[in-house]
């Protein structure tokens, strides 16, 4: 069969009956259609039907399927190449695929090269031994037998995270600390990683890196960013600690996990639950560390988006560091301030 039979139909994403016809066709391929996708493809055989489709999520490419009476006619090669050209022209040429496990061979046929998979799913990138060459660029000089590690979003860097931080650094000659990359908080990328890096100065064994694309991201980890919480418990994080173990913790010869309780948050808390479990398999100790608390009460980044929509930079004080605290009272600060009351 030629491919002049098909037509595209595109969308920005799907909406109404077409995004209704995709859902059920995903399905029928034991696929589900995820939450933030921004660019869909169909391929459209004469009859309506889809014989085959791929979305994009920013620079990661996903839900792509072709039907079993489709199958061997190259569409999937043909869907790829119109999202990776549709990525292309928003900006993105690091690009990071998700696919089932029998999938693979189609996808290394067409440039991309694994980083981690499960049983269900394998995140590839077009990029060969990207993840590597990054955690490699993160090596320091000098090498440490008890090294650990912690992962903050920090929105904004309170006082809570600075004990965490303090705390770890007492029990181990080296920390790392990597400050999620993923740009979906109040608080910007740029700005939570200045705030974090200022606000532990102070500590001579601890370095700050960026997440880069490689953990707790929409690609490793997207239920991460998902805001209805209640869905906490459908949450997959096997892909991002095993990312974290077989890389980071693996080339920076991490032996120990660093974390504070989660008393708010589900999502985290059971990130948490599943982190112990799946580290123990590589040896990796999760130390956790009971929060900091002010008033009886813990000390969370919720609390001092909430108080700063309010205004009320008199309880906030205590709450953050000195440079925190700078910034939100700075232009830029009162910026995020006044989004914040507006959500509210």
């Amino acid at each position: 069969m030629s491919y002049e039979v098909f037509y595209e139909e595109y969308g920005y994403p799907m909406k109404g009956k077409k995004l209704e016809k995709l859902i059920q066709f995903l399905k029928e391929e034991q696929l589900t259609y995820d939450e933030g996708i921004d660019f869909t493809v169909n391929l459209v055989d004469s009859k309506g039907n889809i014989a085959a489709t791929g979305s994009l999520e920013g620079k990661i490419l996903k839900c792509i399927a072709v039907s079993d009476s489709f199958q061997g006619e190259g569409l999937a090669a043909k869907i790829v190449t119109i999202l990776i050209s549709h990525a292309l022209s928003k900006g993105h040429s690091h690009l990071f695929l998700f696919t089932k496990p029998d999938n693979i061979n189609i996808f290394i046929d067409l440039g991309f090269y694994i980083i981690a998979g499960t049983e269900d799913v394998v995140l590839m990138e077009n990029k060969k031994g990207g993840i590597s060459e990054y955690v490699n660029s993160l090596k320091s000089t000098v090498t440490y037998e008890d090294t650990g590690a912690i992962v903050l979003n920090c929105n904004p860097f309170t006082n809570g995270h600075l004990y965490l931080i303090e705390t770890a650094a007492k029990q181990c000659e080296f920390l790392h600390l990597f400050v999620v990359s993923e740009d979906k908080s109040v608080f910007p990328a740029d700005i939570r990683y200045e705030l974090v890096n200022k606000g532990v100065q102070h500590l001579n064994n601890v370095v700050v890196h960026p997440t880069s694309d490689y953990l707790i991201s929409s690609a490793t980890f997207p239920t991460y960013f998902i805001k209805d919480k209640f869905k906490a418990g459908n949450i997959n994080c096997l892909l991002d600690l095993k990312i974290f173990c077989e890389y980071f913790a693996r080339i920076l010869n991490i032996k120990k996990r660093f974390v504070g309780t989660e008393p708010f948050d589900k999502v985290t808390a059971e990130y948490n639950s599943e982190m112990k479990r799946i580290l123990n398999e590589y040896n990796i100790e999760v130390v956790e560390v009971t929060r900091l608390e002010e008033n009886n009460a813990a000390i969370s980044a919720s609390l001092v988006r909430k108080l700063l929509a309010e205004g009320d930079y008199e309880r906030i004080k205590g709450m953050v560091p000195d440079t925190t605290y700078d910034f939100l009272i700075s232009v830029e600060g009162n910026k995020i301030k006044e989004k914040l009351r507006i959500m509210n």
